[in-house]
């Protein structure tokens, strides 16, 4: 009976010891994995479509790590968190960025990690935050997307109604104007004619412009030579002028300064003499006009007999 007992606590003690065991390798997975990999918070702005659990983490384009979970925001259903685990020695930096990226172009959809300065520090937990948070930027598909809304927004602007009328309306317009070209075509072909006469004409008229231009500039140059000579001899009169004034002035500077110092100062009382023998000279004409007689003779003039 106690070798029974015997057995029977070295099998619980073993089994115990097993258990014991398991848990404890259990605990250093789960601690080795916590120390191995790091958790964060992506929190997208647009739809991840083609984005799933397991997916692909990579930091500029090497696999760093995979996403956990997916989930709408609590406080705003628009927006979509994911979880994702990092290789703990991948330098996330607080300038580091995530955006929806895909494998070609019909590949899958991952999620890409670039940015990170070298001086910038690590990324960590902010407020109350419980793991850090990445912050996103625009995908290429999300930019693509935005664009073409944008196309179809200005294209259903620019085919309204309204422009459509427009357009139509040209197009009518458009059609009448070349109904009525064509029915004036003979007048045009006329016009045409008339336009390549006239160029001829004038491509005549400039030739025969050119050739009296070049005849003048002929004829001109030949005579320049002479022009030329005679210019220069007639500014060598000029100078030879100027030369002798100069003598001049030079050899009767005295006389000169004698005339404008005292002739000058006597041209004054002189005029004024001139001016009162002016007034006398005409007092007397005036006096001789009226009655000739008296003043020649100092009497009046004979009276003409008149019989009664």
């Amino acid at each position: 009976m106690e070798t029974k007992a015997n057995y029977v606590l070295i099998g619980a003690f073993t089994l115990a010891v097993a258990v014991a065991m398991l848990l404890f390798g259990l605990w250093m997975a789960k601690y080795s994995s916590d120390r191995s990999w790091q958790a964060y918070h992506v929190v997208f702005n647009e739809p991840v479509t083609g984005l799933t659990e397991g997916g692909t983490v990579q930091y500029n384009g090497i696999a760093v790590g995979t996403v956990d979970s997916l989930s709408l925001a609590p406080q705003d259903p628009r927006r979509v968190v994911a979880r994702i685990r990092v290789s703990a020695d991948v330098p996330v930096k607080v300038d580091t960025r995530a955006k929806l990226s895909m494998t070609g172009l019909t590949g899958s959809t991952f999620i890409q990690l670039t940015g990170g300065s070298p001086e910038a520090p690590r990324l960590t937990v902010r407020g109350d935050e419980d793991i850090p948070v990445i912050l996103t930027e625009a995908s290429a598909l999300q930019n693509i997307a935005d664009t073409a809304n944008r196309l179809v927004a200005r294209l259903d602007e620019v085919l309204s109604d309204e422009n459509v009328a427009r357009i139509a309306a040209t197009l009518e317009n458009i059609e009448g104007m070349t109904g009525a070209v064509a029915g004036q075509r003979e007048d045009l072909a006329a016009l045409i004619v008339n336009a390549r006469m006239a160029s001829e004409k004038l491509v005549e008229a400039a030739d025969t412009s050119n050739r009296a231009m070049e005849g003048i500039d002929r004829e001109l140059v030949q005579k320049l030579p002479g022009m030329v000579s005679r210019l220069e001899s007639t500014l060598a009169r000029i100078d030879s002028a100027a030369g002798n004034a100069d003598a001049i002035l030079g050899e009767n500077r005295n006389a000169i300064n004698s005339f404008a110092n005292d002739g000058l100062a006597q041209l004054g009382p002189t005029l004024a003499e001139l001016r009162s023998l002016v007034r006398d000279l005409r007092r007397i004409s005036d006096r001789f006009d009226a009655n000739p007689a008296r003043y020649l003779l100092g009497r009046e003039a004979p009276k003409e007999f008149e019989p009664e």
